[in-house]
């Protein structure tokens, strides 16, 4: 599943088509009838951690590309698309995501604060929502998007290795100056994702996530799906603290 900084990516990719109107559109997306979008001109792109939001006058185009969506900008896939956008200049093409038609004010959808990629991102709503969920471990909270939206395998893994923290330590039992650090990281390391991924080197500096050896300890890397989401994760019992009523 493409992580926030991945559609940040996709937004500028697709900068030359706003303020362009839609000539062609198709899809099999059972949710909304393509054709709807024939003639409206696309006036700006949002992201909202892992949703992009496709912003025409009266309403708003949210695509999701989900587990194991795909997108191609001038170019067409072997499949059927979920949705597909033509425009005098160019087309955009969405395979097996979610599309869906909003027709509200986006403010009153999306909590901006909570989208790492976003200038509204707000640690201290974080922390505060983190701290209402004290039984639950941050491996879990990490990729709850209502508290870090656009989070995903990837930057989880980093952030809890970069913050030396175990990833089934519980909420109520991690310090707040420690909280705090994860939030501030996860952000930072989104950043960070965006960077690297645009040079093409995102992989090349991957401490943790499909590691086999400890960067910091030399030691190998545990390795299993933890926690309610049961995502891969790869940990040092050496140097992520575990925080649990014994620590």
């Amino acid at each position: 599943m493409p992580e926030g900084p991945i559609l940040v990516i996709l937004k500028e990719e697709l900068q030359p088509f706003i303020h362009k109107k839609v000539i062609a559109a198709n899809g099999y997306t059972p949710k909304m009838n393509p054709e709807i979008l024939i003639g409206k001109t696309l006036i700006d792109i949002k992201t909202w951690g892992k949703h992009l939001l496709l912003c025409f006058p009266k309403f708003t185009v949210r695509v999701h590309l989900m587990l194991f969506g795909s997108y191609r900008i001038n170019s067409r896939g072997k499949h059927n698309a979920s949705l597909g956008l033509q425009f005098n200049t160019g087309e955009v093409n969405f395979y097996i995501s979610s599309v869906i038609l909003i027709d509200k004010p986006l403010d009153e959808i999306y909590d901006w604060s909570a989208d790492v990629m976003s200038d509204g991102w707000s640690t201290a709503k974080a922390i505060e929502k983190m701290k209402a969920k004290p039984k639950r471990i941050i491996g879990d909270l990490l990729l709850d998007q209502k508290i870090f939206s656009g989070v995903g395998n990837i930057i989880r893994n980093e952030v809890l290795f970069r913050a030396r923290v175990h990833p089934e330590s519980s909420i109520a039992d991690i310090p707040d100056e420690k909280l705090k650090e994860l939030a501030d990281e996860t952000v930072n390391y989104s950043q960070d994702f965006l960077k690297w991924k645009k040079q093409g080197v995102l992989s090349k500096h991957f401490e943790a996530y499909e590691q086999d050896i400890c960067p910091r300890d030399h030691i190998p890397f545990h390795k299993a799906d933890l926690g309610k989401t049961k995502r891969h994760t790869y940990y040092c019992d050496k140097c992520e603290v575990l925080y649990d009523e014994n620590h």
